[in-house]
């Protein structure tokens, strides 16, 4: 029996200019909540420096010129964030869900700490890939997104843009859950 109160699972993607949060700039962030995609959150980010990898660039499109003249300055992305999360979980908890949660996870938990104080997600997020392969019983090399895809058919597709990666993940995770609701009866 739970006795914990009601979750909002939060999809959450971010493009950034390399691998490592601090070293690096978060230069977008794309969320949506998952029980109702239509609730969207989006924000491109002035970088915190000029370090980049230029596949990260590459991949995502973005150009760090055109963000440090045209994005939002850290601080006021990571607070505009905190109270879209505050509004969309009202008085339950919200739930970082990401794929390949680690990384994206690390970079959102850096800003809201360095510019914020705080995370509003605490220490932990959900791993649509780690969920897939306990339910799947797949390998860690089967978790790639195409791969999922292969087995449960989504409408939406992944295309680096954080908000359209958090509504695809988003997805991914409803028809895992539905899938997992199918093989392992309610308690």
């Amino acid at each position: 029996m739970s006795t914990s109160k009601q979750e909002t699972f939060i999809s959450i993607d971010v493009e950034t200019a390399g691998p490592i949060p601090g070293e690096y700039s978060m230069l977008s962030i794309g969320a949506c909540v998952v029980a109702d995609p239509s609730a969207t959150f989006a924000c491109e980010l002035k970088p915190i420096n000029a370090r980049f990898v230029p596949e990260a660039l590459e991949v995502s499109g973005m150009s760090l010129d055109r963000l440090q003249r045209e994005g939002t300055k850290p601080e006021a992305a990571m607070h505009r964030f905190r109270a879209w999360i505050d509004e969309v979980a009202g008085d339950s908890t919200p739930v970082f869900v990401g794929f390949n949660a680690p990384f994206d996870w690390s970079f959102v938990n850096y800003y809201f700490h360095k510019f914020t104080g705080e995370n509003p997600f605490g220490f932990t997020a959900l791993d649509i890939k780690a969920l897939w392969m306990g339910l799947s019983g797949c390998t860690w090399a089967d978790t790639r997104s195409s791969r999922i895809a292969e087995e449960i058919h989504p409408q939406l597709d992944g295309d680096h843009d954080a908000l359209h990666d958090a509504l695809y993940q988003a997805e991914l995770f409803r028809l895992i859950l539905s899938r997992r609701s199918r093989l392992i009866p309610a308690l």
